[in-house]
């Protein structure tokens, strides 16, 4: 069967009431991660005057992440960044020989994974997301060289993110091996594998592009703070 590819235009939100509702906060119109996990989330695309629903969630001084076009912002909220990004689709995917050998990671990496992520892309992931999926990764020298694992989860697809190679070790093409695991184990699964890059990273981009994912659109993730003292 087929993805629903339109759940992409709303993504936390669709992960949120699907294959992730057991991380939700929030109501029946709007729905958060819990922050140690990610700061991302979503509203319901179908509900109008869900602006009201922001105080029951979002206490003062937080900060969260929306993904796509915006709902009016309610006084006391302002957009503090946002990132273009480039949205992919994985229905073929084109595999890559793998060579080394693929660890499933666990709470005992967990600070390793931290730690990797954080020195090449920094602030886009928390010690909790981990929690999100399943994550693996390539060992080099005793320490952990390579990561890639799954955040946003709905129903039939699943998020390929935190594809992170530390800079000694580029080149080998242990992000290709590590994604081609992941896609075997969601497509076995029935899920559909998407991703998000910067729109402006060629580099990353043409990589996905010989790995099997084509352009789906450009959507805006949106920083938002409420703005007041925090807890």
């Amino acid at each position: 069967m087929k993805p629903d590819l339109r759940k992409l235009d709303n993504p936390a939100w669709h992960a949120l009431t699907e294959r992730h509702a057991c991380f939700a906060q929030g109501n029946s119109l709007f729905k958060r991660y819990d922050t140690s996990i990610v700061l991302f989330s979503g509203y319901d695309p179908a509900a109008t005057g869900i602006t009201h629903e922001f105080d029951a969630v979002i206490s003062p001084g937080d900060s969260f992440f929306l993904f796509g076009d915006l709902p009016a912002l309610p006084p006391g909220y302002s957009a503090e960044s946002d990132v273009e990004c480039l949205q992919m689709v994985c229905e073929k995917p084109v595999a890559v020989p793998v060579t080394e050998e693929i660890v499933l990671l666990n709470e005992s990496h967990y600070a390793a994974m931290y730690a990797l992520v954080s020195e090449v892309f920094p602030g886009y992931y928390l010690p909790g997301t981990p929690a999100m999926g399943d994550y693996v990764g390539i060992f080099r020298d005793g320490k952990l060289a390579a990561i890639a694992g799954e955040r946003l989860c709905m129903h039939d697809l699943t998020e390929i993110s935190a594809v992170v190679t530390h800079p000694q070790y580029t080149g080998r093409k242990y992000a290709q091996q590590l994604m081609t695991w992941l896609h075997d184990k969601n497509l076995q699964s029935g899920y559909t594998p998407f991703l998000h890059t910067g729109s402006r990273n060629e580099r990353a981009i043409g990589i996905y592009g010989l790995l099997g994912y084509t352009k789906r659109r450009l959507i805006m993730a949106t920083k938002i703070k409420r703005i007041g003292a925090g807890r």
